[in-house]
C-alpha cells in the first residue's frame, strides 16, 4: 500500500468522524431546542462505520447520551471493535494489504 492510499484513507477516517461528531452536535442541539431528533440507531450506525471516534468525542465533549443505556454499552463495544480492528491491521502487516485489496 503506498503512501496516498494510506493518506487518502486517514483523509477519509478524518472526514467521517468529523461528520458523525456534527450529526451528535445537532441532535444534541434538537434534544435541548425540542426539535426533530437524530435516531440512536442511525446515530449508533455512523459510529459502526467508521465514526466511533467522533462518536465518542461528541458523547464526551457534549455531555450528550452519557447515561443512556444500552446505547453507551453498545457505542463502547463499536469503540472496542474498531480498536481490536486498528490493532491487528497494524500487527499483522502480512494480511493487512491483502485484506484492504478488497475494498
Amino acid at each position: 500500500m503506498t503512501m496516498i492510499y494510506i493518506t487518502q484513507l486517514a483523509a477519509l477516517f478524518l472526514a467521517l468522524n468529523l461528520l458523525v461528531f456534527f450529526i451528535y452536535f445537532l441532535d444534541k442541539k434538537a434534544a435541548r431546542n425540542g426539535g426533530w431528533r437524530i435516531s440512536e440507531r442511525t446515530l449508533l450506525t455512523l459510529a459502526l462505520i467508521g465514526g466511533s471516534l467522533g462518536a465518542v468525542a461528541a458523547q464526551q465533549l457534549l455531555r450528550h447520551k452519557t447515561r443512556k443505556e444500552p446505547f453507551r454499552s453498545i457505542l463502547a463495544a463499536i469503540l472496542i471493535l474498531h480498536g481490536t480492528l486498528a490493532g491487528a491491521l497494524a500487527f499483522a502487516p502480512l494480511w493487512a494489504p491483502r485484506l484492504l485489496q478488497n475494498f
